[in-house]
């Protein structure tokens, strides 16, 4: 055996000698901490007299059935899926009534601009670039906010979710990261940056910037109009009209699940490279169920949650409506600026199964995900401002004429789930973390898993001529 293959030999043994160690330490961890409360329970039942007459105790019977390896997972999915159910279908109706409403005061706007003779221009970025960029955020953001962070609330008044960290704890500990990150991902479903917010629960600085960094994987209410849009169009159209909706849904729960799974993955190669360290350790005393204070559950999901993360989008997407206004309509030679950009990018996109105005949409999107597709309309129909078509078959349609196929929409959704954060995320993340390093890493990072597991499906597609 030569040195450097002893070198190599010595490298590996003590590779296992170390992990040998943290796995005994952390036995030793979760015996004591056993060992510990079953002495606390045989001194309390040696003191405490508990009533005799009283055939149940619900928080142990409960917490038999949440936190059961056999029916803990499932009751979890079904609760979360419900909410997340509630938070999309319920937000239909009131997001149409809000964008009615906003729309009208766009019209009034537009009448008054007409009766002082204002130049064309300026109406065109203040109220179709500036003022309906905003619309469509407040309507898309508001409803599904305003219901999924009262419901997520309550479940953590409940005394619910720390039975869900209970449950994840085991596969987070794997990949190398917090059990609390559980609770941070389930609140990155109704706004990332209100998940990386919530990550201050984490008290390791390694386990709570994993957090931050992966957060974005989970699809927020601003990636769910495309996610559901595209799926009804194209899922939902391969089967029966009376099972589309039910198909559609189903693929964005794959989606979301997909989305999980990275997280997972990608928590654990950070945790493996840039982010090497042990798990610390997550010793959970479960709290009694409690009766929800609804004032508590107002406040908190309304004033700390819904209303803060919504001013931080409408502060980003201001300047996104000007400047996506200005890009379609400011000409260079016969094509907008916008229509250049996306020629630029059209090799690149082709690659990896998309095109240049998909891309150049992504791109504007960036302060806010709601305003993606309808940059991606206004491309198509070459419009000077932000439109939305009428029904789902007249955008499948427009789509279709533009060359989409199965390819396209399912790298569309990809994308959307794994690119970049949202301006709001980001600028939350630089706040939150403090460093700007670890924000650029944390929009450089998930683009390039994006692209690389788009370039990677196109490739096999093509090369097997399924398109």
């Amino acid at each position: 055996m030569n040195v450097n293959q002893g070198y190599q030999s010595y490298k590996e043994l003590i590779t296992i000698q170390n992990e040998l160690y943290e796995e005994g330490e952390n036995e030793l961890r979760d015996s004591i901490v056993s060992s510990i409360y079953m002495q606390a329970e045989e001194i309390a039942n040696k003191v405490v007299e508990r009533d005799q007459t009283k055939k149940f105790y619900w928080d142990k019977k409960l917490d038999d059935i949440l936190t059961s390896k056999y029916t803990g997972f499932p009751i979890m999915f079904l609760i979360l899926g419900f909410v997340f159910w509630l938070t999309v279908t319920g937000a239909n109706y009131p997001s149409a009534v809000l964008a009615n409403v906003l729309f009208d005061i766009e019209g009034e706007l537009t009448n008054w601009f007409m009766s002082v003779n204002a130049p064309e221009w300026i109406h065109g970025m203040l109220i179709l670039g500036v003022y309906r960029t905003l619309a469509w955020v407040v309507s898309v953001m508001l409803p599904p906010m305003a219901i999924f962070f009262p419901c997520f609330t309550l479940l953590e008044d409940l005394g619910y979710l720390p039975r869900v960290a209970f449950n994840l704890d085991k596969l987070f500990k794997k990949a190398g990261a917090h059990g609390k990150q559980s609770l941070t991902m389930s609140m990155g479903f109704g706004c990332n940056a209100a998940g990386v917010i919530a990550c201050r629960i984490i008290e390791s600085p390694r386990e709570r910037l994993i957090a931050m960094l992966t957060n974005n994987f989970v699809p927020c209410n601003g990636r769910f109009p495309t996610l559901i849009a595209l799926a009804t169009i194209f899922v939902g159209g391969w089967v029966g009209s009376q099972y589309s909706i039910f198909a559609a849904s189903l693929f964005v729960s794959f989606l979301v699940l997909i989305g999980i799974g990275v997280t997972l993955l990608v928590s654990w190669a950070l945790s493996k490279t840039l982010l090497k360290g042990v798990p610390s350790s997550f010793t959970l005393e479960l709290p009694p169920y409690r009766r929800p204070q609804f004032g508590r559950i107002i406040y908190t999901s309304m004033i700390d949650r819904t209303l803060f993360v919504l001013s931080r989008a409408v502060v980003v997407a201001a300047p996104a409506g000007l400047v996506t206004w200005i890009l379609a309509n400011v000409m260079i030679g016969n094509q907008s600026i916008l229509a250049h950009g996306a020629g630029f990018l059209q090799p690149f996109a082709h690659l990896i199964g998309l095109d240049g105005f998909i891309l150049m949409a992504f791109i504007l999107g960036l302060p806010a995900n709601e305003i993606v597709l309808p940059i991606l309309i206004m491309s198509y129909m070459s419009k000077g401002s932000m439109i939305e078509l009428d029904s789902i078959q007249a955008m499948k349609e427009l789509f279709i004429a533009n060359g989409w196929t199965w390819l396209t929409t399912l790298n569309v959704m990809l994308f959307s789930l794994l690119h970049y954060p949202c301006a709001t995320t980001l600028w939350t993340m630089k706040k939150e973390s403090g460093s700007t390093k670890w924000t650029l890493f944390g929009a450089i990072m998930p683009t390039v898993i994006a692209v690389v597991v788009l370039l990677v499906i196109t490739q096999v597609v093509r090369l097997l001529g399924l398109v």
